[in-house]
């Protein structure tokens, strides 16, 4: 039971931070959204043994979680599920690549090269997308994606699957507390019982998602997500896409570390 309500505590919190004040927060969603964009998909077009130039696109999820005084742990938490899938993709390279590469003058396994290269990778993407989601909530990246001209259907589903995850989880709550009001010597849920319980939450919630489905209707719902009028971009927000959108070319345009390595070394004379 206490792990339900710790799931909803979960997926809520990560509301709660997006109605926070700050100067991130108060920057329009599409801009939020551009420049996540521009730096994911910038960081994830480097080569595949791509390690130590990628260090620099490390500013990025830095700044935004300084800048909007987002807290470290719910961050690391929800890093930390995905994190297994990530280590999980990378550690494949090693078990079927056997062959090396010369970096620094060393001889490192490619395969290996290869894992740290999509852990960075894969780390800063997610870190990047969950800075998004806490800093702007799941309202405004829906509005900003259909700024962007993403199809209503893909948005709409994308927002009811997230809305529907917090009413499976309400009703599973719910299922769980009557059972354990109902089975006073028993600690735990006994696997005879899974089948049933399992198949009660999920006609519970199909029911509620019916009943929120014909609320929305009569509310005039018409298969647009509409969540009100927002403002126009401004010039605070142009400039701050422009910024990222410059230093993330910068960063993927010229190897950093290499290149402060060799004016600290004087390998470059």
């Amino acid at each position: 039971m206490s792990n339900i309500v710790n799931a909803m505590y979960n997926i809520r919190q990560f509301d709660e931070l997006a109605r926070r004040d700050s100067l991130i927060h108060r920057m329009h969603p599409l801009a939020k959204l551009l420049a996540t964009l521009v730096y994911t998909v910038l960081l994830v077009s480097y080569d595949k043994y791509a390690t130590i130039a990628l260090l620099p696109f490390v500013f990025f999820p830095v700044y935004v979680a300084a800048a909007a005084k987002i807290p470290l742990e719910p961050l690391l938490k929800r890093l930390l599920y995905i994190e297994p899938m990530i280590v999980g993709i990378g550690l494949l390279n090693p078990l079927f690549d056997h062959g090396t590469v010369v970096v620094l003058g060393y001889a490192i396994s490619s395969g290996w090269l290869i894992f740290l290269s999509i852990f960075l990778k894969g780390t800063l993407a997610v870190t990047s997308a969950l800075l998004l989601i806490a800093t702007t909530g799941m309202d405004g990246v829906a509005l900003s994606l259909r700024k962007l001209m993403v199809p209503k259907i893909f948005v709409l589903q994308m927002m009811l699957t997230y809305r529907y995850i917090s009413v499976l989880l309400e009703e599973a709550a719910r299922t769980v507390q009557a059972y354990d009001l109902r089975a006073f010597s028993s600690q735990r849920l006994k696997r005879e019982v899974w089948g049933p319980l399992l198949g009660q939450i999920l006609i519970r919630t199909m029911d509620r998602a019916q009943r929120i489905y014909d609320a929305m209707c009569l509310r005039g719902f018409s298969g647009e997500y509409c969540i009100g009028k927002a403002a126009r971009p401004g010039w605070k927000d142009i400039i701050y896409v422009m910024t990222w959108g410059v230093l993330s070319a910068a960063f993927r345009g010229i190897n950093l570390p290499l290149w402060l390595g060799n004016l600290l070394t004087g390998a470059g004379k």
